[in-house]
């Protein structure tokens, strides 16, 4: 059976090595002294390897049942949830003046990345909980955050997100689903969505979703989308829970992995809803909700990545198979590990400077968003706005990457489930589709947030990475290893963009064609200049002092080799963007 150890130590690099985060002038960064994040995170830990992860194999065997109507999550998950909610593990970022512990988002998105790495299926009922709190927080009524978000904060109430309909998924602007004013201030919200984690389930008091729907007579498309509240059990005046409410669970969806949440189709029919936000600005508060799902989806995708990548790197040191060609490393035994053979190093050393990557990326995001919402810093907000697509698109295309590429190590192991490295490659598939599959968020990227507020946030983010280099060169070691690799990628990422911008005009699709190399050029530049700064840091700690030279001897290495090995992708996405739309564009419908 994989088994998941927290790599809290490289946590604890990105978050104060890195990210510096206590000489940061963001409210309540103050108080994570490195003693206290490493307490939460160990603590995390030990929930994630000794709770969640064992069970992680049994949601994947057993699934989730549907009998008369309720849905029967697997052995051990609702034990594992009530420990969750006694530790406070739910309410860890959220606001205290609904029993939240107001700790900042970037400890909630660490402490997530080890629930999500341990058992992906069974933190996705909190995940999406944690969502739709979001959502009513910022744009509910004082008495709708009043009446929902306490349950919700404990998870003593769960939540969910309901958007795709059978005939539509990305064109909501199609959606069928109806909500007609009853004159008291509710709807009756009628229709059917499907795909809904965690639309069902034995695991909570009361289900609380989140549905679009068009009330009548509003505008057509996406401009008459609104959207409401639609609790499972109605709520009294004094908070009780009530009559159950029109809203049942049709199915629990047959899907190819994350077998342990319940993926539903669920039926509204004449379900009393409360409009959350204003009528016909739906999307709007759901971008709350959604944003910061794409974001956890992402780490979701690195996550899957990391657990994947530790059990092969185990498996490399204890498989003998054939012998290192520059001599025997195993004289006594009858062959070598694998991890002498140069293909298998390649193949650990793509996962593990992706993984390391990924993370201090995903972490910087957060860091962001913390900027923003608790400094009120706007520029903040247009990175971390113009990047969310990167996070979600390229961490998880290359999640699922890198979680196969573990499983290649086993060889045909791999491909027996008893050892358990197939369950990671089928969890994390699902992530490059929900969510906003990803040849959308590369649309969104190249179509929408390039050119938001006039570019600003694109050229500030090129200012950005120029500013870093002006500012740290110097050793020629490091300028040679970390910064000339992240410069040339960057003009590179620059060079695709003027591309956009002189041929986009004149044909969209050239611009479109390109959008998804440009999605994985901008991401590979992001990880570049994420192991430019872990770079910097490690050689900064070494020429400090530091006792744990290994640590970051290791860091620097790997760093290397991203640069040298993984970050040259940009000059090949960039000839395939420069090479225009035609060629894609060849073939009549009916040829292919």
């Amino acid at each position: 059976m994989p088994s998941y150890t927290a790599p809290v130590k490289d946590m604890q690099f990105v978050l104060h090595d890195v990210l510096k985060v206590t000489e940061q002038s963001v409210p309540g960064y103050d108080e994570l002294e490195a003693d206290f994040t490493s307490a939460i995170l160990e603590e995390a830990g030990k929930i994630s390897s000794e709770v969640l992860q064992p069970l992680n194999v049994v949601g994947d065997t057993e699934g989730c049942v549907l009998e008369n109507g309720v849905v029967r999550t697997p052995t051990g998950f609702k034990a594992a949830f009530d420990q969750m909610k006694e530790g406070g593990w739910t309410a860890l970022d959220c606001d205290p003046e609904y029993g939240g512990q107001g700790m900042p988002y970037l400890l909630g998105v660490a402490v997530g990345e080890q629930f999500t790495a341990a058992n992906m299926a069974f933190n996705m009922y909190q995940g999406l909980t944690h969502g739709a709190y979001s959502a009513i927080h910022a744009h509910g009524t004082d008495e709708q955050k009043a009446t929902y978000l306490p349950n919700m904060v404990s998870c003593d109430w769960t939540g969910t997100m309901n958007l795709t309909e059978p005939h539509c998924g990305t064109d909501l602007g199609l959606m069928r689903t109806k909500a007609a004013p009853q004159g008291d201030g509710s709807y009756k919200i009628t229709g059917q969505k499907i795909f809904i984690s965690a639309g069902e389930h034995d695991m909570s008091d009361n289900i609380i979703h989140l549905v679009l729907a068009k009330i009548e007579g509003g505008p057509e498309g996406i401009k008459g989308v609104s959207l409401f509240i639609v609790p499972k059990f109605m709520v009294n005046e004094d908070g009780s829970l009530g009559a159950r409410n029109g809203a049942t669970v049709g199915s629990i969806e047959e899907k190819m992995g994350i077998h342990g949440n319940s993926t539903c189709v669920m039926n509204y029919d004449d379900a009393t809803g409360y409009l959350l936000g204003t009528e016909h600005k739906g999307m709007r508060a759901m971008f709350t909700m959604m944003n910061e799902a794409r974001i956890g989806v992402g780490l979701q995708g690195y996550a899957q990545a990391e657990v994947a990548y530790q059990n092969a790197v185990v498996y490399a040191n204890d498989r003998l198979q054939g012998r290192d060609v520059t001599g025997d490393k195993n004289p006594d035994g009858p062959a070598d590990p694998l991890i002498v053979h140069p293909d298998i190093r390649r193949n650990l050393m793509d996962q593990k400077s992706f993984v390391e990557g990924a993370r201090a990326f995903t972490y910087w995001g957060a860091n962001m968003i913390d900027q923003h919402v608790r400094a009120d810093d706007d520029a903040a907000h247009g990175i971390v706005s113009l990047i969310t697509p990167v996070i979600k698109g390229f961490l998880t295309d290359k999640g699922f990457e890198y979680a196969t590429a573990a499983q290649q190590v086993y060889g045909g192991h791999g491909y027996i489930e008893e050892w358990g490295m197939s369950q990671f490659a089928r969890d994390a598939r699902i992530t490059q589709i929900y969510e906003g599959a990803n040849g959308v968020q590369a649309l969104d990227l190249v179509g929408r947030k390039l050119a938001q507020d006039g570019g600003k946030h694109v050229m500030a983010f090129f200012e950005m990475v120029k500013s870093f280099i002006k500012e740290n060169g110097g050793s020629e070691d490091y300028d040679k290893a970390f910064l000339d690799p992240l410069k040339a990628a960057s003009k590179d990422l620059q060079a695709a963009g003027m591309y956009f911008m002189q041929n986009g005009m004149k044909n969209p699709n050239h611009a479109l064609a390109g959008s998804y190399d440009f999605m994985h050029m901008f991401g590979h530049v992001c990880l570049g200049l994420m192991w430019a700064k872990m770079g910097k840091a490690a050689m900064d700690a070494l020429e400090g002092g530091a006792s744990d030279t290994n640590f970051y001897e290791t860091k620097i290495a790997t760093g290397k080799y991203y640069m040298a090995r993984q970050l040259p992708a940009t000059a090949m996405h960039l000839s395939r963007i420069e090479s225009g739309a035609d060629t894609v564009m060849a073939l009549d419908a009916a040829n292919f």
